[in-house]
């Protein structure tokens, strides 16, 4: 499915060419949260995958989150790298005192 290569820009234009609705903001938002809860219960649960049967795991559920946060910046045009960058520099400057 990936090559070597796999960014999280390679990521995010993936998930925009399958799923790229801006007239759903709301219902992909409404995803995240839903997924988030799943992520919770399944720490909780501390359900790791095993060989590779992911349904119902802590991975399964971080791509999960994952997917809807990049769905979203997709619609609001936002460049996750970008932002992973810029905030990186103030991650530095704040907590390297």
């Amino acid at each position: 499915m990936h090559d070597d290569g796999w960014t999280l820009k390679k990521f995010q234009e993936y998930i925009k060419r399958s799923d790229y609705s801006p007239e759903r903001k709301h219902d992909y938002f409404l995803k995240l949260v839903e997924e988030v809860g799943e992520l919770s219960e399944v720490i909780r649960k501390n359900k790791r995958m095993t060989e590779n049967a992911i349904k119902g795991t802590i991975e399964e559920e971080l791509y999960d989150v994952l997917y809807y946060v990049a769905a979203l910046a997709n619609v609001y045009e936002i460049d996750l790298e970008q932002c992973f960058e810029l905030k990186e520099e103030i991650n530095k400057l704040k907590w390297n005192k």
